[in-house]
C-alpha cells in the first residue's frame, strides 16, 4: 500500500522528477511504468499524471531538470577570467559529475536522436545551452596563438564524446574491461576527468 504525502507543489514535481531519474536508471525507460514511479514517489498515479500526462513527457522533464542544475555552472566557467585551460578542466569535471550523478541521459539522448532528433533539440536550447558562446572563445583562442588551429565544432564534439562514451556504453565497458565490477568502473569514471582534460589540452597546444 502506497503511503500518500501532502506536499507543496514544487516539492512533489521535484519529488516526482527525483523517483523518476532513480527508476529510469533502475529499469530503463521500457521497463518503467507511471506507476512505478507513482509509487516511489508516494504518490497516486492520478496526481502523477496531473504532473506530468505521459512517460515521454516526464522522461523529457528529468531530462531538463539535470540540464537545469548543470548549464548555469558550465555558463559561470565560460564568463569567468580563468585561463581557457582552467575551463577546459572545470568543464570536464562538472560534465563528468553530471553524467554520473544522471546515468540515464546518454542513453535518453541517444533513444531521442534516433527516434525524435527535433524534439531533443528542442529540450537542449529550453535548458539554456548555448555553444556560440564556447565557441566564440575557442576562436578567440585560436587567433592569440594560445591554442593551435581546430574546427571548434570538432573540439566541442570529441570534448563531449569522450565524457559521454563510457557512460553510455556503461554496460559493455563494465564488463568488458572490469569483469562487472561497480566499483571499479566507477572509479575508473573518476578518473576520466583527468584523463579527459589532459587528452584534450595536449591536443590543442599550441
Amino acid at each position: 500500500m502506497v503511503k500518500l504525502l501532502s506536499l507543496d507543489p514544487a516539492s512533489t514535481e521535484n519529488r516526482i522528477l527525483e523517483a523518476a531519474k532513480k527508476v529510469f536508471i533502475q529499469n530503463g525507460f521500457d521497463g518503467t511504468s507511471m506507476q512505478v514511479i507513482a509509487n516511489e514517489a508516494c504518490i497516486n498515479k492520478s496526481l502523477l499524471h496531473y504532473y506530468f500526462r505521459s512517460k515521454e513527457k516526464l522522461f523529457s522533464a528529468v531530462f531538463l531538470y539535470a540540464f537545469q542544475h548543470f548549464v548555469p555552472q558550465i555558463q559561470e566557467i565560460l564568463s569567468s577570467d580563468s585561463p581557457f585551460q582552467t575551463k577546459i578542466e572545470k568543464i570536464v569535471s562538472e560534465y563528468m559529475d553530471m553524467l554520473l550523478n544522471n546515468e540515464i541521459i546518454p542513453s535518453f539522448i541517444l533513444h531521442e536522436i534516433n527516434r525524435n532528433p527535433d524534439r531533443i533539440f528542442e529540450i537542449m536550447q529550453g535548458s539554456g545551452l548555448n555553444p556560440e558562446i564556447f565557441i566564440k572563445q575557442i576562436v578567440s583562442e585560436i587567433e592569440q596563438g594560445h591554442i593551435r588551429f581546430a574546427d571548434p565544432r570538432h573540439f566541442i564534439v570529441n570534448l563531449i564524446s569522450l565524457c559521454v562514451f563510457p557512460v553510455a556504453a556503461r554496460p559493455l565497458v563494465q564488463r568488458f574491461f572490469f569483469a562487472n565490477d561497480a566499483q571499479a568502473y566507477h572509479q575508473f569514471l573518476l578518473e576520466r576527468k583527468t584523463v579527459v582534460t589532459r587528452f584534450i589540452i595536449q591536443s590543442i597546444q599550441a
